[in-house]
Order: structure tokens, then sequence, then C-alpha cells
């Protein structure tokens, strides 16, 4: 079975007026994709070790290492965050929505950046708060992890066995700052 976590996204998703629609999109900012940082994604990336993390149900804090439960994080995993955001609110760039991130406490950015993952995903508008958002993506992305934003469907992991596998192939362009990507998970 095959599971698309990539948010399919139309222009009449993104209000804001047309220079600024054209510009999200002429970036690579809008739907599913991650900030490039200044990088880029090695193949090996392409197919990994996925494993799902429900952080639905916490709305009044950040998220903590002690969060992660009972679930094994190894190196290279894909580590994906269920918030609820983009299912609760829907994916309009310049609404509520932008403002929603998944919350992640440093603490919590950096034991995974230490524990060696892969990849980093949120149903989210990023991992941290607006004003954070550029700086943790980078620390990321310096260290060899990026962090893939606005993934749908995630609620559909919940149900299935962990870990599963995911494919992740963002478009191979080098003059964007956002690199738009197709999500894929393939469960027993």
């Amino acid at each position: 079975m095959l599971i698309d976590l990539s948010l399919p996204i139309s222009t009449d998703q993104i209000t804001g007026g047309e220079e600024f629609v054209r510009k999200i999109i002429d970036a690579g900012h809008a739907g599913t994709h991650f900030d490039v940082m200044d990088k880029s994604f090695p193949l090996e990336k392409f197919k990994t070790r996925g494993k799902v993390i429900d952080i639905s149900h916490i709305r009044d804090r950040e998220i903590e290492v002690a969060d992660l439960g009972d679930i094994r994080i190894e190196k290279d995993d894909f580590v994906i965050f269920h918030s609820g955001w983009v299912g609760q609110l829907g994916y309009d760039i310049v609404d509520e929505y932008i403002h929603k991130s998944a919350e992640l406490s440093d603490e919590l950015v950096r034991h995974l950046v230490e524990a060696g993952v892969s990849l980093i995903g949120v149903d989210a508008a990023g991992a941290q708060p607006p004003k954070k958002h550029p700086a943790v993506d980078q620390y990321c992305a310096d260290h060899g992890v990026f962090i893939i934003e606005n993934l749908n469907n995630v609620d559909k992991l919940l149900d299935i066995p962990q870990p599963f596998t995911v494919y992740t192939a963002p478009l191979n362009r080098v003059d964007l700052t956002g690199l738009p990507c197709r999500v894929l998970v393939e469960a027993d």
C-alpha cells in the first residue's frame, strides 16, 4: 500500500494577491517542500526508514525528547511528526496555518540531529515558530538533515506498523530556496 504524504496544491489555496502567490511558487515554498539552506539533497535520502510520532494532543507547550515515548530513533530515520495542523486548519499560507508549527524544542531538534536522522517531517508550516524557522532549518541542514514541511495524510501513518519505507523525491533544481517534493510511504 502506498500513502502519499505530498500536499496537493493549487493557486486557489494560496491567497494574498497574485504577485505574492507567484513569489511563493517561484521560490519553491508552496506545498510539501524543504528549505534548501544552501545545501543539496543527497540521493541516499531518497529511500529511508520512517517513524511517526503523534504530537497532535500537545497544544500548550513545546515538544520534548520525552514525547518520543518508546519509539527508538536510529541513524538515517525519517522522523515524521503528526501535529494535525494541516488537517485541522487546511493549507493556506497567509492565514492561521502559516503561524502554526510543530513546536519542536531546541533540545528535541538537537537530539534528532545527534541521533543522525536523515529527515524530519511535519504536517505544519515548520518545525518551530516563524521567528525561529530559518535558524532551525539552517542548523539541521548544516548537519545533513532537511526538515520537510507541509506533509499531508500523516494521520494515516498512525495505523500502520513502524518502521515503514519512505520515498522522498525533491525537484532537481539548484535555483530555488525551497524544493517542492513528493513524499510517499510504502506500508505492508
